[in-house]
């Protein structure tokens, strides 16, 4: 599956939820990852995302399509991140 992460966290937690993150996406725009998982490796970001934040004041937010030819994207102004190698 194709799949573009969101995620908006305290300070404190950005380092680790970044870093769980280029684990399984490639990172496209400050918070902001997208790449494909099987449905093994979107089980394990999104429990391994769960033990690193607080569900109380943070915000991750998946989008999921079958394929990335079902997403038109369009960049204005600076292109940043791409698909680069994932850690």
């Amino acid at each position: 599956m194709f799949v573009i992460l969101v995620y908006d966290t305290a300070a404190e937690r950005n380092p680790k939820v970044l870093k769980t993150c280029r684990k399984y996406l490639h990172w496209t725009q400050r918070s902001v990852f997208q790449g494909e998982l099987t449905a093994a490796q979107y089980r394990a970001l999104t429990y391994a995302l769960n033990a690193v934040i607080d569900p109380t004041h943070d915000s991750i937010v998946t989008y999921t399509a079958r394929s990335p030819d079902m997403i038109a994207a369009t960049t204005i102004g600076a292109t940043l991140g791409g698909p680069g190698d994932i850690l």
